[in-house]
Order: structure tokens, then C-alpha cells, then sequence
């Protein structure tokens, strides 16, 4: 019996019994193997990948957007996948395929080789990312799936932190050894996940008629709102992702020890987002959350836009170290808000969500490359487009809410 359906006649528990709290361990370890090692162990890999020689420098960029292609692939395959199998097996398979991803890489047998492979451990980012936390809240009593959501998506702030923490101590022993080290790191969080994921997929929904109505009206303008909203999110970060570290560095002239230092702040702030955020969401509805998410990015990425001071900054990189792995739970709750009694439109959406996020992830990190590129560098204009995006996006959710009814809010 799980923890949703432990409860005592006409009141539902709010309490996580040890079957929810393993399946939500197994969920963190998702995220962090496939997402949060995966993708963001890989950027403090590149020089070394290319001082050792392996690759040249637009290789081991090329290899490196091998996976945001496969990341898109993933959250486009991922519930077909969990159509023919069952959601444990799938989530179990692509952790698999992620694990021995790593291992693969340690051999550097030839440029299509490691793209392969980085292709793999995208397409398995993807469609985890798609299935393990809607595989999972359905069995959470209602309460408490903010704060499980939450705890589910830590792993993406832990993978933020050990790649400025983990990856440079383990490359004092080889960039060979770098690779097999995440690979049994990999492995021991599949073994320790194994028997944690649900054995069973969310229960069919029995929805009254009223509430099948209102989801309904809320899958409409409201929801294809909140797609877009997410793929500007992702429009919003990508330039703090990829450019912060280079910003301080050589942007602003403070040198590369003072830029990592930068990304060790961003990746402390972004292991307690997804925690601080789901419990928000519990206590003030998903809805407020976001929208508040929203304008604190903007913000925030202006800052990087117009300001070099060194404490605005750091307020800065906070703030967006704890949306970029955040925003997760807080849209992922929101699609809960939106219809709530419906588990097979809650994946549905959240699928349609992630793709939109991946496809705006992947075509902004080649827009931006084109505009740093062409106009000499400029990092501001690049962080200007980011925050005109996020502040679109508040204004969008803020438009929507006025036209709505009140009872759809």
C-alpha cells in the first residue's frame, strides 16, 4: 500500500511512510545520475578533454551539445517508452544506459564513439526526466508532494555543486579516471534506487465531472501559457549556464580563481532550490511560486546585465542558482494544480513541458553563441535578451490571471 492510499476514511494522510520516502530517494538519484552528473559534470571536463589532447576544442563543444540534442530526443521518447514497458523497468533500463554512458567515455576511441554515447546519456537525461517524477507523486499524499518534488529534483543542485566541487578533485588522478569515477559513483546509485521506484504505474484516474471540466479549462489557455513560459525560462538561464563563470573570469577581469568561486556559490544555492521552492509551493500553491520565481530571475539576470559590484553579484548567482534546478518542482507542481485529478494528463503535460524547455534550452544556446560571437563579445547584450525573456514570462502569467475567471486561478 503506499503512502497516499495509508490513510484513515474521509481525510488524507499527510505523513510519507517508507515506501515513499525509498521512492523518493530513488528519484533523487535520478536526477542527480542522468541530469545532474550527466549534463553539468561535463562542462569542467572540457578543458582537460582538450588539453589531454582527445579532442579539439569544436569537437569537444560539439560532444558537449551532443547531449542537449539527446536531452530533447529523451523527453519526446520518454512516454512511448513507458508505454511498452512499465515505469519501473524504463526508469531502471535508461539508468543503466546513463551508467555505463560514463564508463564508455573513459575510452576515447574516436570522436563518433564519445558522441554516441553523450547522444545516449541525453536521450536517458530526457525521458527520466519525463517519467520519474510523475512515476512517483501520484503515489505521495497531495501535502506533501511539493516538498517530495523537491527532494526528487536535488539531485539536479548536488550535480550543479559536484561539478565545481567532485570533477576537479578527481581529475587530479586522470582525466580516464575522472570518467570512471562518476561511472561508479553511477553504478552505486542504480544499485541503491534499484527496488526504490514504484512498482506499479500512477492508478487510472476516476474523476468527477465538474473537476474533469475545470481541468479542461485549465489545460487550455492557462496550460499552453505555462509551456511557454518554461521554454522562456529556458531562454532565461542559458546564458547564466553557460556564461557566468567566463563573465567573471574574463568579463570583468577578476581572473578564473574568482570565477569558479562563483560557481561554487551557484552550486550551494542550487542544492537547497528544489527543497526551499517545493516547500513554497506546499504552503503558498504552485501558481504564486512560479510567478514569483519568475520575476526574482529576471532580476537577477538583469543584474548580470547592468551591474559588475561584487555583492549584487553574488546576490545574483544565488538567486539563480536556486531557480535553475527549482523551477523543476515549482512547474511540475503547477501541472498539479492544473489538473489535479488526472495522472495520465499530469505526464502528458509534464512531457509536453520538458520538450518545450529542451527545445528552447538547445536553440538559445546556439542563438546566444551567434550573438556573443557577432557582436564582439558582449556579454551584457547576451544576459539582456535572457532577462527580457523571463520578464515576458512574468508579464504572460500576469496577463492570463486577469482574463481568467477567479475560480481558475
Amino acid at each position: 500500500m503506499t503512502a497516499s492510499q495509508s490513510t484513515v476514511p474521509g481525510r488524507e494522510s499527510s505523513s510519507l511512510d517508507a515506501r515513499a520516502l525509498f521512492a523518493t530517494f530513488a528519484g533523487l538519484c535520478g536526477s542527480l545520475v542522468a541530469i545532474g552528473l550527466a549534463r553539468f559534470a561535463y562542462t569542467p571536463l572540457i578543458p582537460s578533454l582538450i588539453q589531454a589532447h582527445w579532442f579539439s576544442s569544436s569537437a569537444a563543444v560539439t560532444l558537449g551539445a551532443a547531449n542537449f540534442a539527446g536531452y530533447l530526443i529523451g523527453a519526446l521518447a520518454g512516454r512511448p517508452l513507458a508505454a511498452k514497458l512499465s515505469n519501473r523497468t524504463s526508469l531502471r533500463f535508461l539508468m543503466v544506459v546513463v551508467t555505463a554512458a560514463f564508463f564508455a567515455c573513459a575510452y576515447p576511441l574516436s570522436v563518433t564513439w564519445f558522441f554516441v554515447w553523450r547522444l545516449l546519456s541525453g536521450i536517458s537525461g530526457g525521458a527520466i526526466m519525463v517519467l520519474v517524477a510523475t512515476s512517483i507523486l501520484p503515489h505521495i499524499p497531495a501535502p506533501r508532494r511539493g516538498f517530495v518534488g523537491g527532494m526528487i529534483f536535488l539531485g539536479l543542485g548536488l550535480g550543479i555543486a559536484a561539478s565545481g566541487t567532485l570533477v576537479p578533485k578527481l581529475l587530479h588522478y586522470g582525466l580516464r579516471d575522472t570518467w570512471l569515477g562518476l561511472g561508479v559513483l553511477a553504478l552505486v546509485l542504480t544499485a541503491a534506487s534499484w527496488f526504490g521506484w514504484p512498482a506499479s504505474n500512477p492508478p487510472a484516474p476516476v474523476p468527477h465531472a465538474a473537476a474533469t471540466h475545470i481541468a479542461h479549462r485549465n489545460g487550455g489557455l492557462v496550460m499552453r501559457v505555462l509551456y511557454g513560459q518554461y521554454a522562456a525560462n529556458a531562454l532565461g538561464l542559458v546564458p547564466v549556464m553557460v556564461l557566468l563563470v567566463d563573465y567573471v573570469a574574463r568579463g570583468l577581469g577578476r581572473g578564473p580563481g574568482v570565477g569558479a568561486s562563483y560557481w561554487v556559490l551557484y552550486g550551494l544555492a542550487a542544492i537547497a532550490g528544489p527543497v526551499i521552492c517545493g516547500n513554497a509551493g506546499d504552503r503558498i500553491g504552485f501558481a504564486n511560486a512560479y510567478r514569483a520565481g519568475l520575476a526574482l530571475q529576471a532580476v537577477a539576470v538583469a543584474i548580470l546585465a547592468f551591474s559588475g559590484n561584487p555583492v549584487l553579484l553574488g546576490v545574483a548567482t544565488v538567486i539563480l542558482g536556486i531557480f535553475t534546478p527549482a523551477i523543476v518542482p515549482l512547474v511540475l507542481g503547477r501541472i498539479h494544480e492544473l489538473v489535479p485529478h488526472d495522472h495520465h494528463e499530469q505526464r502528458a503535460a509534464w512531457s509536453r513541458a520538458t520538450t518545450a524547455f529542451a527545445l528552447f534550452q538547445a536553440l538559445g544556446g546556439y542563438g546566444y553563441s551567434y550573438l556573443f560571437s557577432h557582436f564582439h563579445n558582449d556579454y551584457r547584450l547576451v544576459f539582456l535578451c535572457g532577462a527580457i525573456a523571463l520578464a515576458l514570462a512574468f508579464v504572460a502569467d500576469f496577463a492570463v490571471r486577469v482574463k481568467r475567471p477567479p475560480q481558475a486561478a
